[in-house]
């Protein structure tokens, strides 16, 4: 369940203690199956799988959750070749051709006839929430998918005043001069690839892949104006990541030091336990490690915690 993609949101410590009660109020908006003729349904369900009554797994601080999906699949081309044949029908028999009220009640009549039977495709979107230090980290590059997440997340708690990152030295401006200097902050190292792009309108875009990134190519790109808006960094030899000017972290990966810490674990355990445990282990070792990282954002981005006064 490692994570692999980072959107973060930030709240303050009212919000926090506003969180003791997150088990029962997710509660409330439990996943519930798609009726016979809805499109789509959005819910809690537990880290430990759909069939569990626990809703969230607690470490410390430290609070997974899931934000499950049902949605039917329901392709226009089936739509569409069932509404034509039906305006067919009526054509035959009355000699007209149907006008476009008619045309949009059966097409609703079609979507009702058809939703019962379509299928149902299940999805789910990890998150979770640090109340010691106010971070609510959700597993996704997507900005929409994760304004999602905290939506259901709001509708669940009634109150959820989360905020985006709003940086107070500019992510671009720092990486660009990270790698035209060559001089990062302590623990981080550049990686093997790079976005650059001319900040201009429009302007020339630059992608490096598997490149070295110290050399005179790169340089000289950022001479001519470029500025870095993807920045590929690994984190004290124990994770690397793909870094935005939004500060999204992308292509997440924890490194061998990391993953060598969790052992081989209880091989005796059943395989139900074995899988719990092993979740267990992996979501206590990635929040922490994420935590470290996250108050080195703050330090070379500045990112303050929302305040409680007003």
């Amino acid at each position: 369940m490692w994570f692999r993609n980072l959107t973060l949101f930030r709240f303050s410590p009212a919000v926090a203690k506003s969180l003791k009660s997150l088990d029962e109020d997710l509660a409330e908006k439990k996943l519930r199956p798609c009726g016979p003729v809805e499109l789509a349904t959005r819910g809690f369900i537990s880290p430990f799988g759909r069939n569990e009554d626990t809703l969230t797994h607690r470490t410390g601080e430290f609070a997974l959750l899931t934000i499950g999906a049902e949605d039917k699949l329901l392709p226009s081309s089936v739509i569409n070749e069932e509404l034509t044949e039906r305006l067919q029908k009526i054509a035959e028999k009355t000699g007209r051709k149907p006008g476009g009220r008619e045309r949009k009640r059966l097409k609703e009549e079609v979507l009702t006839d058809l939703l019962p039977r379509a299928f149902i495709r299940l999805s789910k979107r990890k998150a979770y929430l640090d109340r010691q230090d106010g971070w609510f980290v959700v597993d996704t590059a997507s900005k929409k998918a994760a304004e999602e997440a905290v939506t259901q997340l709001r509708e669940a708690l009634g109150s959820f005043p989360a905020v985006p990152m709003a940086a107070e030295e500019s992510p671009r401006v720092l990486m660009t001069d990270w790698l035209a200097k060559g001089k990062l902050p302590a623990g981080l190292v550049l990686g093997d690839e790079c976005e650059l792009r001319d900040p201009v309108e429009s302007g020339a875009i630059v992608r490096c892949r598997r490149q070295e990134l110290e050399t005179d190519e790169v340089r000289e790109h950022l001479k001519s104006g470029k500025q870095v808006f993807a920045l590929g960094l690994t984190f004290e030899d124990r994770m690397s990541f793909s870094l935005s000017e939004d500060l999204v972290v992308r292509k997440l990966r924890f490194l061998d030091v990391v993953q060598d810490e969790l052992g081989e674990g209880d091989k005796g355990r059943a395989d139900e336990n074995q899988a719990a445990a092993e979740l267990d282990a992996v979501f206590a070792l990635m929040s922490l490690e994420l935590r470290r990282l996250f108050a080195k954002f703050e330090e070379w981005f500045g990112l303050p915690r929302p305040s409680d006064k007003k």
